[in-house]
């Protein structure tokens, strides 16, 4: 691997018997999604059929492979040859862009309103500087469709809820740390709930099922409750939706 170089990364390390985890980089970039994308894809071509799973994040990938097809050390000096060879996808940072209508408001997005006081800021102004900025989709996991975006303006990063909810309803806009995030389905999840949205981020109907692809840019569209019903958005407040 050349290039972007930080003292003792690349680094593997060890994540149980069928497992490795491939540590890039020391610090959420943008910069980095290049060579995670290009590091997945060639993990597929080496492990073929003995690979598993890739569980790609912000700085590493979690290569998950069947030990009984291969041997945890061959794994380990397959990696290896495919981190000499590595250089970066060319094509990631030109990924869809991707509009999500999204109703913020506090009946839906409980956190809304502490997010704002956290940062000194109205709810409009949370909102503004929620929906402003391009995200980049960094990760795909957790559940089907959900995408792990960034860089959110550090005036609202803020951690996970203490205690996660057993229930998060469908369509729900998050933060948490850095991040943002819709959930494509009804989950449990800890992130702070700001708003809804009405689009479709997981369907089985359509190629790919997920609307978010690694790369893309994500922009989220205020709108007001009208247009999120006319959308076919729910607008069952938090609470009442778990009773439905």
């Amino acid at each position: 691997m050349t290039g972007r170089v930080t003292a003792g990364l690349p680094r593997l390390e060890a994540a149980g018997l069928d497992a490795w985890m491939v540590r890039l980089f020391a610090t959420i970039d943008e910069a980095n999604l290049p060579w995670l994308t290009a590091l997945s894809r060639d993990c597929e071509a080496a492990f073929g059929e003995a690979l598993v799973d890739l569980v790609p994040s912000y700085t590493t990938l979690l290569v998950v492979f069947d030990p009984l097809r291969l041997d945890p050390e061959l794994a380990r000096r397959r990696l290896e040859a495919v981190l000499a060879g590595l250089t970066p996808d060319a094509d990631t940072m030109d990924g869809e862009i991707r509009e999500l209508p999204t109703w913020y408001d506090s009946s839906v997005g409980p956190e809304l309103g502490r997010l704002a006081e956290r940062a000194g800021m109205s709810v409009a102004e949370v909102i503004g500087c929620h929906s402003e900025p391009l995200y980049r989709v960094f990760a795909l996991g957790f559940a089907p469709g959900f995408a792990f975006m960034g860089l959110l303006d550090e005036r609202l990063e803020c951690p996970r809820l203490d205690t996660p909810r057993q229930r998060v309803p469908l369509g729900s806009v998050a933060v948490a740390g850095r991040q943002t995030a819709a959930y494509p389905a009804v989950t449990p999840g800890g992130w702070n709930l700001i708003g809804r949205t009405s689009a479709r981020l997981f369907d089985r109907e359509r190629e790919g099922f997920s609307l978010l692809r690694l790369g893309d840019r994500v922009r989220f569209v205020p709108v007001d409750r009208a247009t999120f019903e006319g959308q076919g958005g729910d607008t069952t407040p938090m609470g009442e939706e778990a009773g439905r």
